[in-house]
């Protein structure tokens, strides 16, 4: 009875700051929920660049906070109920488990602005969503992988089986096939996002298949160790980090994931009283995602032909999904010149044409 008379009391005291935030802010408490360590290398480091150029921006103005390695339950909805009552006035949910506890806890504290990565619930006016189109840096990935690949056998570490995911397979392979029709893609799930031990493991298992390019959508380092013990048989990219450590082979380029701005644009918007709930999901265009560096690694015309596919889709010139395109049941998808359409991506489940093996339900 206590802690509910606490939690109404709280939600009380927020909801008498309405006007706060409608007028600005003189100081804002911008709070961050981290799915990994910060010295992960990956995904969580790469947010957190994205806290500390808020704090580098505005200074004083602004309170940065953070907690590392929260699982995604009712972890979660503890942590972000302990934010809201230590006086957060933003809170930014980084993984995509983070979903329910995110509108749960949101719902209970209507003046504390929630913003969820990667997610697309809403269910109160103080949650927004933000993501990135990974799977625009993908299709650049995949046709570095289909033009350097030896064996014609390239590999992608997925690590849970939902969209965001499924998708960034998918662009991996289409490009690919597209500058080499003889690939074939093997696929491992790690069913984790931070495990070094189970990263290296799903990289072993791809090499010992014949695999010789890499791609993952997991948050160390761990794939790209695994492949410099090939000593330059195998090659890989830097996922959501640049991952520079591992230049100029067996990283050959890198998929960055550059937060900055868009922290930056949300804290400034609670100062200057401009603050709106929104729901984003920008890409290469935006700058949210980035090419890292090509190295030498790559011979000349792959890496201007890469470069090209970049620079084509953030002209939107290219769509990585354009058809004719099938599903792997062999049933129609895309007609010809047809271009995915967003709702499509964002509940994708299924892989394309092509592709071998099961999505894991």
């Amino acid at each position: 009875m206590k802690r509910r008379n606490l939690l109404a009391s709280a939600a009380m005291g927020l909801m008498m700051a309405t006007g706060a935030f409608a007028q600005g802010m003189d100081h804002v408490k911008a709070c961050f929920v981290y799915v990994g360590p910060i010295g992960d290398g990956g995904w969580t480091f790469q947010h957190h660049q994205g806290a500390l150029a808020v704090q580098e921006k505005f200074g004083d103005k602004v309170e940065i906070q953070y907690q590392e390695s929260v699982p995604e339950g009712a972890d979660a909805e503890r942590v972000l109920t302990q934010m809201a009552l230590g006086g957060c006035n933003i809170i930014f949910t980084t993984s995509f488990g983070y979903m329910d506890a995110t509108n749960a806890v949101a719902a209970k504290f209507p003046d504390v602005k929630f913003e969820h990565a990667t997610g697309f619930k809403r269910d109160t006016p103080n949650v927004s969503t933000y993501n990135a189109r990974f799977y625009e840096g993908r299709a650049v990935e995949g046709l570095i992988a289909g033009r350097m690949t030896k064996s014609n056998k390239i590999g992608y570490i997925g690590s849970f089986p939902i969209p965001e995911v499924v998708m960034g397979i998918n662009s991996y392979y289409l490009a690919a096939k597209k500058v080499n029709p003889d690939v074939q893609l093997s696929v491992v799930w790690a069913f984790t996002w931070f495990d070094p031990a189970k990263e290296a493991d799903a990289a072993k298992a791809l090499i010992d298949q014949g695999v010789d390019v890499i791609a993952s959508h997991t948050d160390s380092t761990a794939v790209l160790a695994e492949a410099a013990k090939t000593e330059g048989k195998v090659i890989g990219f830097g996922q959501a980090s640049d991952m520079a450590e591992y230049k100029p082979s067996p990283r050959v380029s890198s998929v960055i994931d550059n937060w900055g701005p868009y922290y930056i644009e949300r804290v400034g918007a609670l100062l200057d009283g401009t603050y709106q709930q929104a729901d984003i999901w920008a890409g290469i265009k935006g700058g949210e995602v980035l090419i890292g560096e090509i190295t030498e690694a790559v011979p000349p015309e792959v890496k201007a032909e890469a470069e090209k596919l970049r620079d084509d889709i953030a002209a939107g010139t290219v769509h990585p999904f354009t058809g004719p395109l099938k599903k792997q049941d062999g049933s129609d998808w895309l007609a010809d010149g047809a271009t995915a359409p967003d709702g499509d991506l964002l509940g994708m489940n299924f892989f394309v044409e092509g592709i071998v093996g099961d999505i894991p339900q």
